[in-house]
């Protein structure tokens, strides 16, 4: 479904520097503990895995926790080594064989501690990667069992974002904040015990400069947070704009847009210059303080643990351990904050994540019959149509015959593809019922039923891969030499040849290494390969060449031949000598019958035929 776009300042086509997407920074959770509880939920079979991650990550810090303390009994054990052999203490002097012991025990903590860090970033990795891959199947089975108007009321690049990046944000943060997470709360806790075991004072000291750092850059935090907020917001305007005008070029050149598109540059790029600006010196100020209030404490600590050195109420080993605990203390309170807000965004991803897996799926199937031998007539029994209980169609009542042509006409938003879609049971009935050869639609299971119709739309899809698989989707068991057969039907085959590959020529993503035209020949083929007893086609030739639409035009005859087609038409001139043209307006039926018909009515479908032709002779 196309959204209307709102106009921006600026430019032809709306161009100019409002648009774009703009950066979700901070996002919260409507309901953060449901959404986590359930997101937790996903790590209960692998409950084991996610125990010996917290062992291993508890491991992995104590050891390297008690690192600093043997580190300053090492610095002790020379310290006074030395003192001894100065003073002329007899038998006094370094133990050399006594610190190579401290020091090779120290060598095998950190190897030990690096070796269960290991094991923590191999186990986690994997339950990561495992949980994604079971939300992926969720929510790729959920999007099998949703009806057509949750795709027709969302754009497609939030559904797939919800399915890639989503996700994606839930792996990494599983895989890497968690481990992290735990880490520096036993880091935290571990750091604290260590520091009270050498010096209760000190640690009072070291853990008083905490909330005086919170209390001196919380002003400089919140004024940081407002330009960092306007940096997101002009960062955005100016990706849109350069997104847009990258888009558009061929427009922004043809209407020589290009000096004021230059000029919003500039100044979106300014505004991003003076918020960028503000944003980092503000933050930058943030760094500075916290070291020179960190610093202060460091000297305090210096000063009185050197009196308690001379004091011999502590080693000076310990100091040195302590002083190191005090550099590393803040690093895990810093990484506990800024998890805590990935976490918050995350848990936010896997909300959206959640909300679709907790959309409302198509109605249950209760198949009861089978087509048999399928012919193709179709009838529409008192239809009611509506979204929300707001009918567009009321009391539609069509009959066509088996082999029949029918062609729907009508103005913009008149309901002709409302109808297609009713016919296919991509939307329910409010009422009424559409039977295929007498049986109704609702006692047919949805594949059965959409595997007797056929489409060929104005906008062609092919896939990435070659023209054969694309000729032959929907019926991979085709030979080739039936593949090759439609194509020559569709008149395709020729072109298809000319091609380096030929029908092992592979499409890429877009389909851009060929025409137009050529796209919609390849889909007739497709549609004729298919061979169903009835055909839909949209308007296929208004964006091609006079050559290339007679093509379209003779494969479409050929497709039409001897099955029930409906055929949406936007020319009215291609649809003459169908059987029964349906005229449409606000999703009625006013008017059916055949061409000569209606015109000798003189209503609806007379003026709106003239109104084309009248417009051809006056261009």
């Amino acid at each position: 479904m196309t959204k209307e776009r709102k106009p921006q300042r600026g430019g032809p086509m709306g161009f100019g520097p409002g648009g774009g997407n703009m950066m979700m920074m901070g996002q919260k959770p409507k309901n953060f503990k449901a959404t986590l509880k359930r997101l937790l939920g996903y790590l209960k079979s692998r409950r084991k895995q996610f125990i010996a991650v917290f062992i291993a990550a508890i491991l992995s810090t104590v050891f390297s926790i008690i690192g600093p303390k043997i580190m300053g009994t090492a610095i002790t054990e020379l310290f006074e080594g030395a003192y001894e052999k100065l003073e002329g203490v007899q038998g006094g002097g370094i133990d050399f064989q006594r610190i190579a012991q401290i020091l090779f025990l120290l060598a095998g903590l950190y190897v030990v501690s690096s070796i269960f860090n290991f094991i923590q970033q191999y186990i986690m990795s994997s339950v990561a990667q495992k949980t994604a891959y079971d939300l992926r199947e969720d929510v790729n089975q959920k999007l099998e069992k949703l009806p057509l108007r949750y795709f027709d009321s969302r754009p497609n690049g939030e559904i797939l974002s919800r399915m890639t990046n989503d996700i994606d944000t839930i792996s990494s943060t599983l895989q890497q904040s968690m481990t992290q997470f735990i880490t520096s709360i036993v880091t935290i806790i571990g750091i604290v015990i260590m520091m009270l075991s050498i010096s209760p004072l000190l640690t009072i000291i070291s853990i008083v400069s905490l909330p005086l750092s919170i209390f001196v850059i919380r002003p400089i935090l919140k004024k940081s947070q407002t330009y960092f907020a306007d940096q997101q917001r002009t960062l955005g305007q100016l990706n849109g704009h350069i997104e847009e005008m990258f888009t558009g070029h061929q427009v922004v050149k043809a209407f020589g847009y290009e000096k004021t598109a230059g000029e919003d540059f500039d100044e979106v790029n300014e505004d991003l210059y003076q918020a960028g600006s503000k944003a980092q010196f503000i933050s930058g100020i943030i760094m500075p303080m916290m070291s020179f209030i960190g610093n202060i404490s460091y000297v305090l600590i210096s000063v009185i643990g050197g009196i308690l050195v001379t004091q011999r109420a502590i080693s000076i080993g310990d100091i040195q351990a302590f002083i190191t605990y005090t550099r590393q203390f803040t690093q895990p309170i810093t990484q506990t904050a800024n998890i805590a807000n990935i976490i918050q965004s995350t848990v936010a991803a896997a909300e959206r994540v959640f909300e679709l897996l907790d959309e409302k799926e198509e109605e249950k199937e209760k198949p009861s019959l089978h087509l048999g031998k399928k012919a193709g007539a179709v009838t529409f029994e008192h239809v009611d149509f509506g979204y929300d209980n707001d009918l567009l169609i009321q009391d539609m009542n069509i009959s066509v015959k088996q082999g029949q042509t029918v062609a729907i006409v009508g103005p913009t938003g008149a309901g002709k593809t409302t109808l297609i879609n009713l016919l296919m049971r991509f939307y329910e009935l409010n009422g009424g019922s559409i039977k295929i050869d007498g049986i109704d639609t609702r006692d047919l299971s949805r594949s059965e039923l959409r595997q007797n119709f056929g489409m060929v739309l104005q906008d062609t899809w092919l896939f990435n891969g070659t023209i054969k698989e694309n000729i032959a989707y929907g019926k991979n068991e085709a030979s080739e030499e039936a593949i090759i057969r439609a194509a020559e039907m569709a008149h395709a085959d020729h072109f298809i040849r000319t091609l380096p590959e030929g029908y092992e020529t592979i499409l890429n993503e877009e389909a851009s290494n060929i025409s137009q035209g050529q796209k919609q020949l390849i889909t007739i083929a497709r549609a004729i390969l298919a061979d169903p007893p009835v055909m839909i086609l949209d308007e296929a030739t208004s964006s091609v060449d006079t050559r290339t639409e007679v093509l379209i035009q003779q494969a479409m005859n050929h497709l039409m031949a001897g099955r029930t087609s409906f055929v949406i038409a936007h020319r009215l001139s291609t649809i003459r000598d169908a059987d029964l043209i349906l005229v449409m307006d606000e999703g009625s039926v006013i008017e059916q019958g055949t061409h000569e018909e209606l015109l000798a009515q003189e209503g609806f479908y007379f003026e709106l035929y003239n109104s084309q032709f009248s417009k051809k002779a006056a261009g």
